[in-house]
């Protein structure tokens, strides 16, 4: 039988969902022995392979790289896992959104806040433009399922993955399993 192919992808959150990926401890041990990780921060991988069966996304879209990535990972990948409120919702990415574009946000962080000689970044190539609103993946890609969180905790994820290693869709239901936060 062929390992299924897992990936997790980080785009704009603080990597705490991967952290609690980490937290699933000993059980690591056995998903490694029914997986191949081919793309992950925990992994020296620098393309997002074609074929993943799974993958998980943490972060929401912020800027023009996240926005290239989440597309590739969406063609490239058969199930997509929202991973995380900032994945669901756009959470705490998206609290500079009401301040309508990125330019306040620059302005404020770059020259307003500066000790000397502010700028803004902007290095084609290294620093990626700001999208002018930050959004949950499934506004840009279709999700097929949501893991909410902030993290979520060992428990949920090993739940997801589980029964995605079973060949099922996973049914979260009950306040341990799609509290938000």
């Amino acid at each position: 039988m062929a390992r299924l192919k897992l990936a997790t992808v980080w785009l704009g959150g603080c990597s705490g969902c991967h952290m609690s990926f980490l937290d699933l401890d000993e059980w690591l041990i056995d998903l490694a022995a029914q997986v191949d990780l081919v793309y992950s921060p925990f992994a020296d991988v620098k393309e997002y392979p074609q074929g993943v069966d799974v993958v998980l996304v943490e972060g929401a879209i912020a800027n023009e790289d996240h926005l290239q990535m989440i597309q590739t990972v969406r063609e490239r990948s058969q199930i997509l896992v929202s991973f995380g409120d900032c994945a669901v919702t756009g959470n705490v990415t998206a609290l500079r959104n009401p301040l309508g574009s990125a330019e306040p946000v620059l302005q404020r962080c770059y020259i307003e806040a500066a000790d000397i000689h502010g700028t803004i970044p902007h290095e084609p190539g290294i620093v990626p433009p700001l999208l002018d609103q930050v959004q949950p993946v499934h506004t840009v890609v279709p999700v097929d399922i949501y893991l909410p969180g902030c993290p979520p905790s060992a428990t949920r994820i090993q739940t997801v993955l589980e029964a995605l290693l079973r060949g099922e869709k996973p049914q979260l239901e009950g306040r341990e399993f799609i509290k938000f936060g």
